[in-house]
Order: C-alpha cells, then sequence, then structure tokens
C-alpha cells in the first residue's frame, strides 16, 4: 500500500468523541499539552509533587551525560512507602487495595491498611534472611498477592528485585538469577492454571543446580497449592513461617531517586536476555501520572483491572506501581479468561464492578472469536474506561472491544510503551481525544516521540518509518545491567540523539502515529516493505475471521513471501475456497503485492501468558525449521498442531 492510500485509508477512518460526562470531569485537559510544551521539565517537576519526598529534589533532569540520564536525582523517596504507607497515613487504610480472585474461585481482599503489615512483616523477613540495600533478590511467582507483597519489601528495604515469569523454564530462571547476581529466591509450591495446580519449586530447585546460580543461599516459599515439592533443609523455608513471626510496622528508609528499583529482563534478537535497569524517583512519578491520565483514576470510586502477568513491565507498571502509588482499588487474577468458562474475565468484571480494564489485543481477538453472545451474559456497566496494551491492535479488534465489553460508550486508550520506556508514552486522553480506531494517536504530555526517515529526519503527514524519542523522559531505562555498551548500541547507535524503539509506525494524514509493529515484523516482499500488522489487520476484517499471525519466510524468488495463520470465527467452515476467498480480501484492502502467498486455518496460535503471539515459532514453521525454544507457551501442543496442517497451507499466485 502506497503512502497516499494509507493516509487516505487513516483520514476516512471512524472517529469517536470523548463522552460528554468523561470530558467534563476528565483528570487531564487539552490545557496539559499546551503546558508541557512550554516547559517540558517545568511538568515533569510538577508531576513528580505528586508523590511524598523525604528530600524534594530541587534539579529536575541531568543530561550532562546523554544517554544515562538522571531524573530528581538530589531528591530521597522510598516508592514503598509512597504506594502503601501514605494512604494509610492520609485515612485510607480502609480502601481495598486487592481483590484477589483465585483460578479455583477462591477470593481475598486486602485494604491499605493490611497490605501495609504484611510489607512491613515481609520487609523484616528479608532483613533476617540477610538482604541488605542493593542486594538483589529474584521473585518467580503466580499470580497472587505475595507477589506484590515481596515486590513492595524489596522497594521498602532498598533491594531491586528481578522478577522472573512464572512459565519462564528453569534454564531461563538460572540465567538471570546468574546475572542478576541474586542471592535471595522467593518463590511459592505452584499456582493454579487451566484447572489444575502448576507446580514452580521444582523449576527453582532444578534452576540453582546451575553453577551460575548455585551462590543463592536462600529461598522463600510461599504455600499456594499445597502440593508436595522437594526441599532443601537449611535453603528452603516457608514464607508464612517466616513472616508471620515478624513485627507487623516497619519504617521504611528514604533512597536517592537513581536508586535501582528493579531490573526486568527482556528477550534481545541476539544474544542473552537484556537486564532491563529501571530506577526509583523518575520511574514511580512516570507511572503514577500515567495511571492518573491515561485511565482518569478516580481512586475513591473507581476498580482498576489489569490482566497482565505481574512478571512483565505491564505487571510492575500498572498492577504494582502504578495503581498503588495513586491509592487505587484494583483486581488481581490468578487464572486464564477460560477457566471454568470462557465468560471469567467478564464474571470478574461483574463482581467487582470493575471501571477501568486494561488487556492485550490478543486477547480480545480471542474474545471476538468466543461469540458475542458470551459478554451480553453479564453485567458490564460498570465499565468506563477501556485500555489496550502490547502490540498494535487492529480497528476490527478495537470496535468489537468498544461496542461488546465498553457497550458502544467508553473510551479505547490504546497504549504504547515498552518494558524499556518503563510508562505509558503514546496514548489517547479519555476525556480530550477524538479516537480513531486502531491508532495510538499522539504522545502524551511531557514526551517527544515522532517518526523518522531512514536517515533520521521526521516524516511527513501520511508517510511511514521509525518511531523515535527525541527526548528524555522520567522512567526511562537508566542502563543495560551490567552492560553499558549494550544499552548504547542496542537503543542509541541507530539514530544520533534519538532513542530508537525497534518499532515502526506512520504518521495519518493528521500527524497522529499508528504503529506497525516490531521493524524485526516489516516484511522485505519483492523490494517492497510491509507490515505484518497492516496484512494481520486485513485479514481480521473478513467477517470469517477472528484472529490472525502473519510472518515473513524466506522466499529465493522474493527475498521474503507472506505466511498466514488464521483463526476462523465461531460459524465459520474451512471450506474449499476459503484460502482463495481471503488472499483476495487481502488483496483488495492492500493491495496485490500483500497477498499472502500461503495461509493456513489453525484451531489455536502460539501464546504466551501474558497473551503475545510467539511470531517466531510461527516462523519456523513456514521454513520448516526445528521450533525454537516453546517454554513460554500457555500450551507448547499448539505447535504439534499446527505443524501437522502445514503440508495443506499452501496458496500459489
Amino acid at each position: 500500500m502506497s503512502n497516499e492510500s494509507l493516509a487516505n485509508l487513516m483520514t476516512e477512518t471512524r472517529r469517536f468523541a470523548p463522552p460528554a460526562e468523561v470530558a467534563a470531569d476528565a483528570n487531564i485537559t487539552a490545557a496539559a499539552y499546551e503546558t508541557a510544551a512550554a516547559d517540558r521539565l517545568g511538568f515533569w517537576a510538577e508531576q513528580a509533587r505528586r508523590l511524598s519526598w523525604a528530600t524534594p529534589p530541587s534539579e529536575t533532569l541531568d543530561w550532562s551525560n546523554p544517554p544515562f540520564a538522571k531524573w530528581f536525582a538530589d531528591g530521597r523517596l522510598n516508592v514503598s512507602y509512597n504506594c502503601v504507607d501514605r494512604h494509610v497515613e492520609a485515612g485510607n487504610g480502609d480502601r481495598v487495595a486487592i481483590h484477589f480472585e483465585g483460578e479455583p474461585g477462591d477470593s481475598r481482599s486486602l485494604t491499605y491498611a493490611e497490605l501495609q503489615r504484611e510489607v512491613s512483616r515481609a520487609a523484616h523477613a528479608l532483613t533476617e534472611l540477610g538482604v541488605r540495600t542493593g542486594d538483589r533478590v529474584a521473585i518467580y511467582m503466580p499470580m497472587i498477592p505475595e507477589t506484590v507483597i515481596a515486590m513492595l519489601a524489596c522497594a521498602r528495604i532498598g533491594a531491586p528485585h528481578s522478577v522472573v515469569f512464572g512459565a519462564f523454564s528453569a534454564d531461563a530462571l538460572a540465567t538471570r538469577i546468574e546475572d542478576a547476581d541474586a542471592r535471595v529466591v522467593i518463590t511459592a509450591d505452584g499456582g493454579y492454571r487451566r484447572g489444575a495446580p502448576s507446580a514452580l519449586k521444582p523449576a527453582v530447585d532444578e534452576a540453582l543446580t546451575r553453577p551460575g546460580a548455585a551462590h543463592v543461599r536462600s529461598v522463600l516459599v510461599v504455600r499456594r497449592t499445597g502440593q508436595d515439592i522437594p526441599w532443601t533443609e537449611g535453603r528452603d523455608m516457608w514464607w508464612h513461617e517466616l513472616t508471620e513471626r515478624q513485627p507487623s510496622e516497619h519504617t521504611p528508609e528514604a533512597f536517592e531517586a537513581e536508586h535501582p528499583l528493579f531490573i526486568l529482563y527482556t528477550s534481545g534478537t541476539t544474544g542473552k536476555p537484556k537486564g532491563i535497569l529501571h530506577t526509583s524517583g523518575g520511574y514511580l512519578t512516570q507511572v503514577s501520572f500515567t495511571h492518573h491520565a491515561v485511565f482518569d483514576l478516580k481512586p475513591e470510586t473507581d476498580v482498576f483491572w489489569c490482566t497482565a502477568d505481574v512478571g512483565w513491565v505491564t505487571g510492575h507498571s500498572y498492577i504494582v506501581y502504578g495503581p498503588l502509588s495513586n491509592g487505587a482499588t484494583e483486581v488481581l487474577y490468578e487464572g486464564t479468561p477460560n477457566t471454568p468458562h470462557n465468560g471469567r474475565w467478564w464474571e470478574i468484571v461483574q463482581k467487582y464492578g470493575v471501571t477501568l480494564l486494561y488487556t492485550a489485543p490478543t486477547a480480545i481477538r480471542t474474545c471476538m472469536k468466543w461469540g458475542d453472545d458470551i459478554p451480553a451474559k453479564f453485567n458490564l456497566s460498570s465499565l468506563r474506561v477501556l485500555g489496550s496494551v502490547g502490540e498494535p491492535i487492529n480497528p476490527e479488534a478495537w470496535i468489537w472491544y468498544r461496542k461488546h465489553i465498553g457497550g458502544d460508550r467508553t473510551p479505547v486508550v490504546d497504549t504504547w510503551w515498552q518494558t524499556e520506556t518503563g510508562g505509558i508514552m503514546i496514548s489517547p486522553l479519555p476525556g480530550v481525544t477524538e479516537a480513531k480506531p486502531g491508532a495510538a494517536q499522539v504522545p502524551l504530555p511531557g514526551i517527544s516521540a515522532t517518526v523518522v526517515d531512514d536517515n533520521g529526519a521526521e516524516v511527513p503527514n501520511g508517510s511511514g518509518g521509525y518511531l523515535t524519542l527525541t527526548e528524555p523522559w522520567p522512567s526511562m531505562l537508566r542502563t543495560i545491567w551490567g552492560d553499558d555498551q549494550r544499552f548504547l548500541d542496542t537503543y542509541w547507535s541507530r539514530f544520533a540523539g534519538k532513542y530508537f524503539a525497534g518499532d515502526g509506525a506512520k504518521k495519518d494524514a493528521d500527524g497522529d502515529i499508528w504503529l506497525l509493529g516490531r521493524v524485526d515484523d516489516v516484511m522485505l516482499v519483492s523490494g517492497h516493505n510491509i507490515s505484518t500488522t497492516e496484512v494481520e489487520s486485513a485479514l481480521v476484517s473478513h467477517p470469517k475471521i477472528a484472529e490472525a499471525a502473519v510472518v515473513g519466510a524466506t522466499d529465493p524468488q522474493t527475498t521474503q513471501s507472506i505466511c498466514a495463520f488464521v483463526i476462523l470465527r465461531g460459524g465459520a467452515a474451512e471450506e474449499e475456497g476459503l484460502v482463495d476467498e481471503l488472499r483476495a480480501h487481502v488483496a483488495k484492502e492492500l493491495g496485490p503485492i500483500a497477498k499472502p502467498k500461503r495461509i493456513l486455518p489453525v484451531d489455536e496460535l502460539p501464546k504466551t501468558r501474558s497473551g503475545k503471539i510467539m511470531r517466531r515459532l510461527l516462523r519456523d514453521v513456514a521454513e520448516n525449521r526445528q521450533l525454537g525454544d516453546v517454554t513460554t507457551l500457555t500450551d507448547s501442543t499448539v505447535m504439534d498442531l499446527i505443524q501437522a496442517k502445514l503440508p495443506t497451507a499452501a496458496g500459489e499466485d
């Protein structure tokens, strides 16, 4: 598709004005953009005052050694105090902080006063284990309140945590323990997943047999499932036995704003995972502000639910630190959206009166596949803002989300950000923005982002290129743990003076930004750059398709050929002529060059527990290679089913 035709298509997109009642009482108005543009650093200094500082900062940004930023460097604060204690001191100790919903149906609610006591006990417990300021603690846990408590306890004593996603393998866990040099691991016997206990402790035991992780001195184990687990005397101890004997009061210490808060590992294109380092004051400032602004949070009345796993950055920023710093009431759910039935999420929304929902496009498309009648069975009238995160959302999923989950009345905020950015960077504001389905739209106040060409020059409206950030921001990563040079090479070498996000993007006729996915998901077909996201959106716009994943496969004639894996909507049949029909549909939507060479209807797509589609595995299948690591998949047998069907999938021009 040419830039001109893309721009015309985007200009013709249906638009949704903010609901009058949201606009009238919005936390952030259009004036914020003007204020931030006139004095960007002054704007962020004002947002920092949302927090409680033991020593208020006098300096906002030190950019004397770019790209190594220091934000609010002479200020001192305690992140855990900001997320817990200050709300109790303000008289909100009886407000629910966390509504926990276990997959088996058990539930419990923790008030801020109860959370304060539990975090205090956990902080004392870590100190008893010899954890000191600056020591790293690895956390390998299911989605239970103790996971949040453990993170806040680490922050309370100044011990950076490294949360490892609970579905990662023992090898992946060992690598992260070794790289962070963690001496204490917090885990659980297991968690519940798809109706059954799923063990975690055995993976820890196996990880600690690796030479690089053998230095771990203590393993703290939460009893969640009650299943039998191996035990190493002198090293392993029960969380409840250690914490219950601790004092329920703990005095938090203030740390410098640049004190490390956490390391979170993200995959690199090559080599070992990258340990993204985030610090305290700037990170908390931005996640607190963005949670307040993007979701229009009213902590006295709202119930917020982010469906991500705490093991990902979305869980760090918008389950733990953003919502709790704002005194929010939130939902924490342990299990899957279809256990014990396909309406479990909507049942939870109804049960707790969720008002603000934040989830991933792939989850939305899965719910589309299950049918409109599922959410229709539940009362979702409490919802007032819907959010999307994790990958670009196609317009059809955006519309479905608003219509069938939001009652055709709620704003939808499609957010762009990364593990590296720490907090939301580009998003509509629910009380301000005239929303366009599928567009992230504009940088938030105080954020400078644009789309550039191969030479780093900003592209005109209607054109595409690379998404870059042109000014430092408070929640930016400070470096890659232990590897400053890799930090420079990975993020700052492509365009001089700009952070390169690794994502492709296009600007429409209004200058609004549409994300096209990772640049390594841009296919080169006969000399044309074609975004996998554009082809996926075209496929999903067909009435028979619920979800699609597209990859580029090596092709001797065209450099790459387009290979698509599609899930049919309920009621659609895999019949003769379907593949040709879909190929013709894509050609009509995007042009003949974007027509997939191969389309394969499948029952499921390979997804991680966080809901992301593992396109690299689909690329392995498309190129007939041995499959890469499948340990992070929710169900690894999906790949066997896909491989078994592949020979029937060819479609030729």
